[in-house]
């Protein structure tokens, strides 16, 4: 099976708060973000919902991703997450 790489964005309970990141195992990141074990931004800020993800077969395409959806607006990743998950659902359980 090849090799996936994911690019994700989630929030907080009240959707104020955006974080894009990278990972090569989209469930257990964000499962280390719900339980926040590990120190940083989506710990400080409670972000620990998963409200949208891309998948790629080449870590370079989802870090240029990452960057791009980083380098975006608010308003750029609000509409991102409007596209495909207007409700804002966290899509975690979905995963499993």
């Amino acid at each position: 099976m090849a090799e996936q790489y994911y690019i994700y964005l989630i929030t907080n309970e009240h959707n104020t708060v955006l974080y894009t990141g990278v990972t090569s195992d989209l469930i257990k990141r964000v499962y280390e973000h719900k339980e926040k074990l590990i120190d940083g931004f989506t710990k400080k800020y409670n972000v620990n919902k998963l409200v949208y993800y891309e998948i790629f077969t080449d870590i370079n395409s989802a870090i240029a991703r990452e960057k791009q959806i980083k380098a975006g607006s608010r308003q750029k990743k609000i509409d991102l997450i409007n596209s495909l998950n207007p409700a804002w659902c966290d899509l975690y359980d979905d995963l499993l």
